[in-house]
């Protein structure tokens, strides 16, 4: 058994999880937060039978697509300035972030 962590853009957090119950996949969402851009993620956690990996990572490539998007960046505080720029950047986001995790056990009551 394998415990797939996927990390997601909230926009394809909706299309993702209708994707997955379409299939009688299970999956739990929870809200996160990325670092970088400071935006919000959905991060699943499904838990499948090793054959059922494949099929779960094609669900996750169908649904969750790259794409560019331009950032306003953050003002250094305190920080070094000689880096900074003052204008917005394009940079790349969605996709998806996954984790495939062996599962000694797994107990549902």
């Amino acid at each position: 058994m394998k415990l797939i962590v996927a990390v997601i853009q909230d926009k394809d957090s909706n299309r993702l999880s209708d994707a997955l119950v379409d299939q009688d996949f299970q999956a739990t969402r929870l809200a996160s937060t990325g670092g970088f851009l400071k935006a919000g993620n959905t991060t699943f956690m499904i838990g499948v039978e090793d054959d059922q990996v494949q099929p779960v990572l094609e669900l996750i490539k169908e649904n969750c697509k790259a794409r560019e998007q331009l950032v306003a960046p953050i003002s250094p505080m305190g920080g070094n300035a000689d880096s900074y720029v003052p204008y917005p950047v394009e940079v790349q986001v969605g996709g998806a972030t996954v984790f495939i995790l062996p599962v000694e056990r797994f107990e549902k009551f």
